[in-house]
């Protein structure tokens, strides 16, 4: 019988990222520009973390400027990006990043995603949104499990709560606070005064309270906010999204790769197959003929994984042959040969994934979980 749809939970489709700061331990580097539109490879940084956004199903984007906003709005007014739709505020006087959240107030979506703008975290922000931490929170926060040096303060985090806050230079080993968030709309209910501070005042006023809950990954971080990080940025950032990618044929998804009365038909734990792949940094590509025309097949697996934290970030055709699908897949999302793979049901796409360059795996029915967890 066919699945029955997946309740759909509230998962934001809205990130707002804090990008007002000058930056002032970066010198003369921010003299003209704010820095999240600080060069890193080719591009703006910020550039970088709204194509992130936008792999998560992000739909809109709102920008909360302060420090040289002029220099964002030449850059990005009126555009959308990778399909998201750009927005920005500007701030009169330095409010703080809690005052900059609440003049957002009427901007704001009921739960969304907060994300400083000088940071990049490379994890699957839809784990973070999709994770059960219990109705009565406010605010979920990504901490990274390592922190990467002296410089950043540090939480206490006991079954799934943040439960105190620490100052970089206490001496207390636990993971820090990453710059990301899940945040709903309540918690303007906390901000009290502007200027505000949303991790000196509200945060941890949300910890004392148990409505702040914290995640743990151990994945790749950076802050550009001084120049030896900064410089690292120019390689390390390019490097982390440039990406291996999964090429997943619809015969490993679904039985009979059809759309069957309004419902899909899932292989066993394929779901959570893709959501591994997705947390564990790669693309995932979709093949298959004609999926360009069975648009509501595509957007009822976006849908069905996106309830439990998962996402697909394109659909490959290969109309001209599968070889030259992939490397035209791999050249547009600058996604790396090394450690990507083609997973299929079909002996003809052992040829072509050769071509390709690519390992295949070669998947009886219900088999792609044990292929990812042995890849990952």
């Amino acid at each position: 019988m066919p699945q029955p749809p997946l309740p759909q939970p509230p998962l934001p489709r809205q990130a707002v990222f804090l990008v007002g700061g000058r930056g002032s331990r970066l010198g003369a580097l921010t003299d003209d520009a704010p820095k999240p539109m600080l060069t890193v490879g080719d591009r703006p940084f910020l550039d970088h973390l709204i194509g992130e956004a936008g792999r998560f199903g992000i739909e809109r984007v709102l920008l909360l400027c302060g420090y040289r906003a002029g220099h964002i709005a030449d850059h990005y007014a009126g555009r959308r990006f990778d399909g998201v739709t750009l927005d920005m505020i500007v701030e009169t006087e330095p409010a703080g990043t809690g005052g900059a959240v609440r003049h957002a107030a009427d901007r704001l979506d009921d739960i969304f995603f907060l994300a400083n703008g000088d940071s990049c975290f490379d994890i699957n922000w839809l784990d973070l949104a999709a994770w059960d931490a219990g109705n009565e929170v406010v605010g979920r926060m990504a901490l990274r499990a390592i922190p990467p040096g002296g410089r950043y303060g540090r939480v206490t985090l006991e079954n799934g709560r943040v439960t105190a806050f620490h100052a970089a230079s206490g001496g207390f080993d636990g993971p820090m606070n990453a710059g990301l968030y899940v945040l709903r709309r309540e918690v303007l209910d906390w901000i009290e005064r502007v200027p505000c501070s949303l991790e000196q005042d509200v945060f941890p006023r949300l910890a004392s309270a148990d409505r702040l809950a914290g995640r743990v990954y151990d994945r790749f971080f950076l802050d550009i906010g001084v120049p030896d990080d900064y410089a690292r940025s120019q390689t390390e950032v390019p490097a982390f999204l440039h990406r291996p990618a999964a090429f997943l044929r619809l015969d490993c998804l679904l039985h009979d790769g059809l759309l069957h009365d309004g419902g899909l038909r899932w292989m066993p734990n394929a779901r959570a197959a893709v959501k591994r792949l997705n947390d564990n940094g790669y693309y995932v590509f979709v093949m298959g003929e004609g999926l360009a025309a069975r648009g509501a097949a595509i957007r009822r697996i976006a849908k069905d994984l996106r309830a439990i934290g998962g996402h697909l970030d394109d659909v490959v055709e290969g109309v001209d042959g599968v070889a030259s699908a992939i490397g035209q897949c791999l050249e547009r999302w600058l996604a790396k040969p090394c450690g990507s793979f083609l997973a299929t049901g079909r002996r003809d796409d052992l040829a072509a994934s050769a071509a390709a360059g690519l390992p295949v795996y070669l998947i009886a029915a219900g088999g792609l979980p044990d292929v990812v967890a042995a890849l990952t």
